[in-house]
């Protein structure tokens, strides 16, 4: 399935019913008195989160929307049928802007979780609601409100715990599906990764984290080189960030330069998300002959002026990987426990 995560749709919600102008007659009762019902409230329009779901390609095939309107009041009392309510199925992490008044509607963010996005009209009143000492036979009805209509903007940004930083071919795409069951695209050259995965590690009995992988991001990446920073949007929710580091990349880059890179792209999309906690993984320890790792590892440090945790593994191997997961796992549950 392809993945869509910016989509635009427009919303109406039903009319309310017009109510009725009735008069009771029967025979043997001349004056009867006025029986005209009010109409039926127009349903109203929801998002509704679904965890079944992870991109939002179905808005690309329908964009208009249409709760149902309310029937019109009928005689003899009875009141229209109100119309029924519109719940629309959105990923997790769907933020709703209302691209008229440039406002953020809600975020939905739980699966079943509700929300209200245009309302229904207002039922139109009946004569009978008119009658009164002095109007015996009122005349006068009201018509149904129209229901609310939106244009609006979807944008999904990926609920995950920790989301991964890197350059093309860093060994992102090779750590998730290493410790998790997501099965991203592997390949020897650069963006082979163009749409973000997710995947669930376990790390013992009943512990466990999500971890978003992105595409990768290269320097120029914020004037749109590469395929831009549209991408990091997916890891802003995120509680942990890890910069992965080629340590020996096949084009000979430097690593020094290619993370200074990652670190300068990642300010320019947003400070906020600069100040993110983030921990430094050097991948591919097992391309670097032993003799020469430790002094290759304290160089690329010393490089970036890095003084925040740091590990050293490889994702092919999986050599490094227990320590770190387990060192995720206990900042996630102590970050849990301060936030709680």
């Amino acid at each position: 399935m392809k993945f869509i995560d910016e989509a635009r749709v427009i919303v109406k919600a039903g009319k309310g019913g017009d109510g009725c102008l009735s008069f009771r007659r029967e025979k043997f009762i001349p004056f009867g008195g006025p029986n005209g019902g009010d109409g039926g409230d127009g349903g109203c329009v929801y998002f509704i989160g679904d965890e079944g779901l992870n991109t939002l390609v179905d808005f690309r095939f329908q964009r208009q929307y249409k709760a149902a309107n309310g029937q019109p009041g009928m005689g003899k009392d009875r009141r229209g049928k109100s119309g029924d309510d519109l719940f629309i199925k959105v990923p997790l992490g769907t933020l709703v802007h209302d691209l008229e008044t440039d406002e953020i509607l809600g975020d939905v963010t739980d699966h079943g979780q509700e929300l209200k996005i245009a309302q229904g009209g207002f039922h139109g009143l009946g004569n009978a609601r008119f009658k009164s000492s002095v109007n015996r036979a009122p005349r006068q009805t009201s018509p149904g409100s129209p229901g609310e209509s939106r244009e609006m903007k979807l944008e999904l940004k990926l609920l995950a715990d920790v989301g991964l930083l890197g350059m093309p071919n860093a060994g992102k795409s090779t750590l998730i599906s290493s410790i998790s069951a997501a099965r991203p695209k592997i390949a020897d050259y650069p963006f082979t990764t163009m749409t973000p995965n997710i995947g669930v590690v376990s790390v013992d009995t009943a512990r466990s984290f999500v971890m978003a992988d992105i595409p990768g991001i290269i320097e120029g990446a914020s004037e749109g080189a590469g395929l831009g920073l549209r991408f990091l949007k997916h890891v802003a929710r995120t509680r942990l960030l890890l910069h992965l580091v080629d340590l020996a990349p096949l084009d000979e880059h430097d690593p020094i330069d290619d993370a200074k890179a990652i670190i300068k792209e990642v300010k320019r999309y947003s400070e906020l998300l600069a100040e993110k906690p983030r921990w430094l993984v050097i991948n591919k320890s097992d391309l670097v002959p032993e003799d020469e790792l430790d002094a290759r590892v304290e160089a690329l440090k010393k490089g970036i002026n890095w003084q925040g945790p740091c590990f050293v593994i490889s994702a092919v191997s999986q050599q490094g990987l227990k320590p770190l997961l387990f060192s995720i796992m206990d900042h996630l549950d102590e970050t849990s426990n301060i936030c709680s």
